[in-house]
């Protein structure tokens, strides 16, 4: 077949996906502040909540970040964004893993620490995203009231985006959020023996 009929047969197929484009593109028409869910047993949930933070910076916006069960760690990305303080608010309140801790009216406090972070955060209207880092492991060992959260999710302000991130999120968080995006665990190196490393996990 001569490359001249490829060439007019993929020109005629891309006009035609164009113009459907097109068409569900122009019913589009609503902008608000999004929930924002990043679950999954995969890797890369922070890490992609760290990009919309990165994302919004590069507009001149404000982002406030809370970690939930991560404490003050010596990470790269709170190294990053801590040069940026003028736009970004960032609180580590986490006690680190329950498993850790292993003492729940402690984490609950840390969790409500947090909480109480974030909720502040959401209230500044300042703020354009609000990142709750691995708030999905503080909910789904108890340690904030589920409740609490759905409300302050539904009755936010109609221009703020909320990001949640965590393994094993709630369904009734998933349910008011607006994209939910699960993180499929397909390979990862710890099975393997190699440990967390400066720049990839950390």
């Amino acid at each position: 077949m001569p490359a001249s009929d490829d060439a007019e047969r993929h020109k005629s197929k891309m006009e035609k996906k164009k113009a459907a484009r097109d068409k569900i593109m122009a019913a589009k028409t609503e902008t608000r502040g999004l929930v924002i869910v990043h679950t999954g047993k995969g890797k890369g949930k922070s890490t992609a909540a760290w990009g919309m933070a990165l994302r919004m910076l590069g507009y001149g916006k404000r982002v406030g970040i809370v970690q939930f069960v991560k404490g003050k760690w010596d990470t790269g990305e709170r190294t990053v964004f801590e040069k940026f303080a003028d736009q970004c608010e960032i609180e580590a309140h986490g006690e680190g893993f329950s498993w850790e801790s292993q003492d729940l009216e402690r984490d609950k406090a840390a969790g409500m620490r947090a909480w109480d972070a974030a909720s502040k955060m959401m209230a500044d209207e300042s703020i354009s995203l609000v990142i709750m880092d691995e708030i999905n492991i503080a909910l789904r060992y108890g340690q904030l009231d589920a409740d609490m959260v759905v409300d302050a999710l539904t009755s936010k302000r109609e221009d703020l985006h909320v990001v949640l991130t965590g393994r094993n999120a709630l369904d009734e968080v998933i349910d008011v959020a607006d994209l939910v995006t699960e993180m499929t665990l397909v390979k990862h190196p710890f099975r393997s023996g190699i440990k967390a490393q400066q720049g990839i996990e950390f």
